[in-house]
């Protein structure tokens, strides 16, 4: 069991290992018979996680969902394993990444309306936060040659916000980071993966506990050195040495009491611009789709305060959002309102985008289920994921059999999703790339 969520270990020593699993418990074996629920925006070891793409599947299969899929930051190495495990599991599987990507210019490369705004990044104005979803496999090499350069720079501003916070950590008499120990090597870099503020805020973290313990002792140094005073709900949470979250309940505090003050804005060269990482996706059979935050009240990861987002003029963005090439939105429902869900569902509707849901799972903390995309209003979500399953598998064949080739799009959108996810669902999901052959047949059909 332990090897299965061991980083250490590569991708088909943990697959081996599932594989030994299953032939021990065989429930596993037996068709799923959950509720119909879906994930597929879960992140691994590879952004930052305390799952491997192999753990991920399980502990999703365990919770009963049908489809799973991996989303993590400016990486696709977890897809692979990802996909390979949910169809060992007898699941429906997928892949993505998600990006920060300028958009400081509107489409025409002039200056934009949104470059001063907050758009859905709490850390920057004129940045967004978007996912390309459905990558093909065939598309791996290309999609980890596209994002080399931006892990690159992303470490090299980590390295620089690194020595910013030593300066903190040294005027209060603590050790500083060792870049190296600390981050890089507890990090899936060396093996595709990135290093988030989370590494960073996870070595000052784990100099903190060495300084003052677990438990009240750290709530106290905190507020003593550095003036980070936390909510009392986590500050009970962390005066719990017992405590099997603390690494990520500690993290939320830091993301909003730390990092701030030791915060570099990522360049052009890390947050390319969104017309460009929107021309790619598509280049390579994708889907790129802007990821909607919606004014935030009180997080449930607790990483995000409460604050204003793109709510006042989500209009105007999503006009601009169209003529920048995006073909989908991607929200997740236990993040919003009802009022919020309803507004973003009608814009996708009026302009025509493709509906993706998930939640990201970054945290022990979190469980793997949504029940919310089972309600009336959402239920649509657990379609579009089975749309987006079968799309990956098919563009992987011919990029003419993705979802939006421009021969679909003659296809009134709600026609083709609806027809993508009956497909989706007739895939043979132990063997999913075999089985999409026989599907290419079926798009003939509706197609002529």
């Amino acid at each position: 069991m332990q090897i299965l969520n061991d980083p250490r270990a590569d991708g088909e020593e943990r697959l081996a290992a599932l594989a030994e699993y299953i032939a021990v418990h065989p429930e596993l074996t037996t068709a799923i018979t959950g509720s119909g629920e879906i994930n597929n925006h879960i992140h691994t070891i590879y952004s930052f996680s305390p799952y491997t793409p192999v753990m991920a599947a399980l502990k999703a299969r365990q919770a009963g969902l049908e489809a799973a899929g991996s989303v993590d930051h400016d990486s696709l190495a977890a897809a692979g394993e990802l996909t390979a495990a949910c169809a060992r599991l007898g699941m429906g599987g997928c892949c993505g990444f998600e990006i920060r990507a300028s958009f400081k210019k509107d489409a025409d490369g002039n200056e934009g309306p949104f470059a001063s705004r907050k758009i859905n990044n709490p850390d920057s104005t004129g940045l967004l936060y978007m996912t390309v979803q459905g990558v093909p496999s065939t598309a791996y090499q290309k999609t980890a040659d596209f994002l080399r350069p931006i892990q690159k720079a992303r470490l090299q501003r980590t390295q620089r916000m690194t020595n910013n916070a030593n300066i903190l950590l040294r005027d209060e008499g603590l050790r500083a980071i060792n870049f190296d120990p600390d981050i890089k090597d507890q990090s899936q870099a060396e093996k595709g993966g990135e290093i988030t503020e989370r590494h960073l805020m996870a070595a000052v973290a784990k100099i903190l506990v060495e300084k003052f313990g677990k438990g009240s002792g750290l709530c106290r140094g905190l507020a003593k050195h550095f003036d980070i005073h936390a909510a009392p709900k986590t500050e009970a949470l962390l005066g719990d040495a017992s405590n099997p979250h603390y690494l990520y309940d500690l993290l939320g505090v830091l993301k909003t009491g730390f990092l701030s003050r030791i915060f570099i804005q990522p360049d052009e060269n890390e947050c390319i611009r969104a017309r460009d990482a929107v021309d790619f996706a598509l280049s390579i059979g994708a889907i790129p789709a802007y990821a909607y935050l919606g004014d935030v009240g009180e997080s449930p990861t607790g990483d995000k305060k409460a604050e204003k987002f793109e709510d006042d003029y989500l209009g105007e963005l999503m006009e601009e959002i169209k003529r920048t090439g995006f073909k989908a939105v991607t929200y997740m429902p236990p993040r919003n309102t009802p009022e919020q869900l309803q507004n973003i569902q009608r814009y996708c509707a009026d302009f025509g985008f493709m509906e993706i849901s998930g939640v990201d799972i970054n945290s022990s903390r979190q469980g793997f289920n949504c029940p919310e995309v089972l309600s009336a209003s959402c239920r649509h979500l657990v379609d579009t994921t089975w749309a987006l399953i079968a799309h990956e598998q098919l563009a992987a064949i011919d990029k003419r059999w993705g979802l939006f080739d421009t021969d679909n799009t003659t296809m009134p959108l709600s026609k083709r999703l609806a027809k993508y996810a009956e497909l989706g669902k007739a895939l043979d999901l132990r063997h999913p790339g075999a089985s999409a052959f026989d599907l290419v047949r079926k798009i003939l059909e509706f197609k002529s």
